[in-house]
């Protein structure tokens, strides 16, 4: 434990605060830490290193402090533990930004070690010196650790950051000398890991009652969980759950409640309860903001209560029905109605779909956005692993993925605190690395989300790497616009250069550039190879599929929901 490092000298030197400091983490259940290197945290790079080869630690090493933010996002989701990413001064703890402001949003604890001068040289001009505490502002609390800070002040500091559900700055100001000292190479540079807990799980409260009465549907956003679930299945509500809900299984799921929602069924909803953090859809978001009918809001996983009409009831979490309800309570009439209007238009879609594809059989039938999102949504196994990017796949997947049998449960993830395409690449990676011994991991990202992390694909030949296969939907641009209002015809002269953004990027040679397995499929019994080959190492499946149809296509199926 930290005590044992003042053993050999008086002097608490830089090198022995970082392992004290690396101590404390690993007592706070941190097994992760990814580092970004630099000078002023070298201390700590050389005691990541000796906690790693004594088993204690897993380090990650990444040249783009972006891409390690992002990854140990991706860890943190994956492993269910908190997840340090070390970084040196300047503008290296900046890039972290993004991350941390997803971490947020998320609810996910990241815990970031800003290596820094001691602050006796702010404002001096001394080099790669700014005011990095509390960079991150109100993302993140920071504590800024000065370099005499006493033993109990920095492993207090630890302590908090590994319970809060969220990101934590750890400023560490570090003074010279920075490396230990090379003549004394007896010293117990790492000491060993301290003990901690098991696995972080975020803590969850029990709800008020609700009762039956209402046309009540439950929406079920990001990281709502089983509560969901079990809430809709006891009271006999549909549930409209996001792919990233966790409560997309059982018989209660409504597939295609995005497009029901539009027609006479969503019209006759008069109670609405939201849990987690919806975010994916307008017909969504229009429905949360009614003032005409009652809306319960229970808080997303980043601790805020997703109400963007200001019109909801908020709770401190989800509602549960009273014991005493039972089947005879339920408005069964209500629930058959959603059920069979689902499984109508469900087969609807399909058979639209296909259709609209020129091609009798799947061996020569084209790729289409959907169909992709249909077959990579199908290879995802029970206990299987699926990470989902921003703008069109999510949404294409909310539409193709159909809800898993009860007890199936596919761990499906995204980046859908602030829904950005930030990391996407890093974030697949890190959940796959941290879900240790579970099922095949993939992930279903655009080509705009793909080439926005393409550094993420830069791995050392030392770092750990796992089995990930990264399909991505490749329509040179950002189809995403099509669909909303600049895709307009009143728009189409400027639509081109400032919203689609073609950029003719050779994918096979990006991958060929950083040493990564690539294959392209044209049509669908060559992705459904791809996907239904061994997992091997991180490999890159490119699916091509035009674009210029997105907005029609989009028209078309809406046009179901009044047949």
């Amino acid at each position: 434990m930290p005590g044992r490092h003042t053993a050999y000298s008086d002097v608490v030197t830089s090198a022995d605060r970082a392992v004290r400091l690396l101590v404390a983490l690993t007592a706070a259940g941190v097994r992760d830490v990814v580092l970004a290197p630099g000078s002023r945290s070298a201390p700590l790079a050389l005691a990541l290193y000796a906690a790693d080869r004594a088993g204690d630690l897993r380090l990650h090493v990444r040249i783009d402090e972006r891409t390690a933010g992002f990854l140990a996002l991706g860890l943190t989701i994956g492993s269910r533990r908190p997840v340090a990413v070390v970084t040196t001064s300047g503008t290296a703890v900046g890039n972290l930004l993004p991350a941390v402001m997803e971490a947020h949003h998320g609810g996910r604890p990241v815990i970031v070690v800003s290596a820094d001068r001691p602050a006796s040289m702010r404002g001096s001009g001394a080099s790669q010196t700014t005011e990095q505490a509390g960079i991150f502002g109100v993302f993140a609390p920071c504590v800024d650790l000065a370099a005499d800070a006493a033993d109990a002040d920095l492993e207090a500091a630890v302590h908090a950051a590994g319970l809060r559900p969220g990101p934590t700055q750890l400023n560490l100001q570090l003074a010279e000398p920075l490396l230990p000292d090379a003549e004394t190479p007896d010293r117990p540079w790492w000491p060993g890991a301290g003990e901690g807990p098991g696995e972080w799980v975020r803590p969850r409260r029990t709800g008020p009652h609700v009762a039956p009465g209402p046309r009540t549907v439950v929406i079920a956003g990001d990281d709502a969980g089983s509560a969901a679930r079990v809430l809709a299945e006891r009271s006999g509500w549909p549930l409209l759950a996001e792919p990233t809900s966790g409560a997309r299984l059982g018989d209660n799921a409504i597939r295609t409640y995005r497009l029901l929602l539009g027609g006479p069924l969503g019209r006759q909803i008069e109670r609405v309860v939201v849990t987690g953090h919806p975010t994916l859809s307008r017909p969504v978001t229009r429905l949360i903001s009614r003032p005409d009918i009652e809306v319960l809001a229970a808080p997303g996983p980043g601790g805020v209560v997703t109400d963007p009409g200001r019109v909801a009831r908020h709770l401190e979490a989800v509602p549960v029905v009273p014991d005493d309800t039972t089947a005879a309570d339920a408005d069964l009439d209500w629930l058959a109605a959603w059920k069979d209007a689902d499984a109508d238009l469900a087969a609807r879609l399909d058979a639209y779909l296909d259709a609209h594809l020129d091609a009798d059989d799947d061996a020569t039938r084209p790729l289409d956005a959907l169909r992709v999102a249909r077959e990579v949504a199908a290879a995802v196994t029970e206990r299987g692993t699926l990470v989902v990017g921003s703008s069109n796949p999510v949404r294409d997947l909310d539409l193709m993925m159909v809800p898993h049998p009860p007890l199936e449960h596919r761990f499906v993830v995204g980046n859908r605190g602030l829904a950005g395409i930030d990391g996407t690449v890093s974030t697949a990676i890190g959940v796959a690395l941290g879900r240790r011994g579970a099922g095949r991991t993939l992930a279903l990202v655009g080509d705009v989300t793909f080439l926005h992390d393409a550094t993420g694909l830069v791995l050392g030949p030392h770092e750990p790497r796992p089995d990930l296969t990264i399909v991505v939907v490749n329509d040179d641009g950002g189809s995403i616009f099509a669909g909303l209002e600049q895709g307009g015809a009143d728009y189409a002269d400027a639509f081109e250069r400032v919203f689609a953004t073609p950029h003719g990027v050779d994918l096979e040679a990006l991958c060929a550039a950083s040493h990564t397995a690539y294959g392209r499929v044209d049509g669908v019994a060559d992705l459904r190879r791809e996907l239904e080959a061994p997992p091997s190492g991180i490999r890159v499946v490119e699916a091509r599929v035009g674009r210029v149809d997105r907005r029609a296509q989009a028209a078309a199926i809406a046009a179901l929901v009044e047949d």
